[in-house]
C-alpha cells in the first residue's frame, strides 16, 4: 500500500500531468484533426475496444489466481488488469513517440481525445468487461467517472494557458511529460522496496499479464492501423499509443476505491504494468526509431537517384 502522504503526492502529480496534457493542445489542433479524423478514430477503437478485449482475454486465458471463491476465474489481479486495459493513454506515450520519430501531432491528439472521452468511455468499458466480477472487488464505474471528471479541470486549464501564453503553455507541457515518467519512478522507489516479498511470491501469470498488456497492445495497435491502410510511421505511432496506458491514473483510481489488503492486491498489476511498460516501451522505441531512420534514408536516396533522371 502507499502511505497517506504518498497518495497525496500522487494526486498532486496527476494534476500536474493533466495540466501539461492540456497545455499540449489548442482548439486549432482539434479543428485540423477533424479534417483528417481517421487516425483519431483508429485510436479510439484501439483504446476503448481492442485494448479492453485484450485485457479481458489475458485475464481469462491465464485464469489469474482467485481471491474470492464466489467469483470463479476472477481475482484482485484480474480487476487491476481490466482497469488498466480500459484506461486511455498518458503523456508517457507522447515522450516515447517523440524519441521514436513517430507522428507526434497524431500522438498528442490521440492522447488528448481519448482522455477527454474517458469520462464517458472508461466507465462504460469497465462496466462491460468487469461483468462477472464479485461485488466486493468490482470498481464502481461512477467512481471512475468522478475521478476523470475532476482531472478534466486541469486539462482544460492547461489548454486555456496554452492559448493565452504559448511559451508558458509549452513549459507546462514539458513539465507534465517529465512528471509522467517521474510518477512511475516514484512508485518504483516508494512501493517496490516495501513489497518485495509480495513480488517474489507473485505468480508468473500476473507478471505475464502485466507485461503482455503493453507488448501485445503494441502489436494489436500496429496491425489494426496497417489493416485500415495507415502508413508504417503512423502505424508505429498508433502502436505506442495503444500499448501505453495511463498507469498513474490506474494507481490513483485503485487508491481511491480500495483500502487495506484489497488495495495492495488490486494495486499489484497497475504498479507492475507501470514498471515494465517503461522498459518494453524503451525497447520498442529504439526499434521504431531505427526503422524510421532507415525509411528516411531510403527516401533521401530515392530523391538523389531521381535527380539525374529528371535532368
Amino acid at each position: 500500500m502507499l502511505s497517506e502522504l504518498e497518495t497525496k503526492l500522487l494526486s498532486i502529480m496527476m494534476i500536474v500531468i493533466m495540466l501539461g496534457m492540456g497545455a499540449s493542445l489548442t482548439l486549432k489542433d482539434f479543428l485540423i484533426a477533424l479534417r483528417k479524423p481517421v487516425g483519431i478514430g483508429i485510436g479510439i477503437v484501439t483504446t476503448y475496444l481492442l485494448t479492453p478485449v485484450l485485457g479481458w482475454a489475458l485475464a481469462h486465458t491465464l485464469l489469474l489466481p482467485n481471491v474470492s471463491p464466489s467469483a470463479p476465474y476472477w481475482s484482485a489481479y484480474a480487476v487491476g488488469l481490466i482497469l488498466m486495459a480500459c484506461l486511455p493513454g498518458g503523456t508517457t506515450s507522447n515522450i516515447f513517440n517523440y524519441f521514436s520519430k513517430g507522428v507526434l501531432s497524431l500522438s498528442l491528439l490521440m492522447t488528448i481525445v481519448s482522455t477527454l472521452l474517458a469520462v464517458v468511455m472508461v466507465p462504460i468499458t469497465l462496466g462491460v468487461f468487469s461483468m462477472g466480477i464479485d461485488g466486493d472487488w468490482r470498481i464502481p464505474p461512477e467512481n471512475v467517472a468522478q475521478v476523470l471528471f475532476v482531472l478534466l479541470v486541469p486539462t482544460v486549464i492547461g489548454m486555456t494557458i496554452r492559448k493565452l501564453n504559448p511559451n508558458i503553455g509549452a513549459t507546462i507541457e514539458l513539465i507534465g511529460g517529465i512528471m509522467g515518467v517521474a510518477v512511475i519512478l516514484f512508485l518504483i522507489a516508494s512501493w517496490v522496496p516495501r513489497n518485495y516479498q509480495l513480488l517474489l511470491t507473485t505468480s508468473w501469470q500476473v507478471y505475464f499479464a502485466s507485461i503482455g498488456l503493453g507488448v501485445f497492445g503494441f502489436g494489436v495497435g500496429y496491425l489494426f492501423a496497417r489493416v485500415v491502410r495507415q502508413d508504417k510511421r503512423r502505424a508505429r505511432t498508433i502502436a505506442l499509443e495503444t500499448g501505453i496506458q495511463n498507469g498513474p491514473l490506474g494507481v490513483l483510481i485503485v487508491l481511491l476505491t480500495f483500502s487495506g489488503t484489497k488495495q495492495q492486491e488490486v494495486l499489484l498489476v497497475p504498479v507492475l504494468y507501470s514498471l515494465f511498460i517503461v522498459l518494453t516501451s524503451t525497447v520498442f522505441t529504439i526499434w521504431f526509431r531505427r526503422m524510421s531512420i532507415r525509411e528516411e534514408l531510403a527516401r533521401d536516396n530515392a530523391k538523389v537517384g531521381a535527380v539525374p533522371a529528371a535532368a
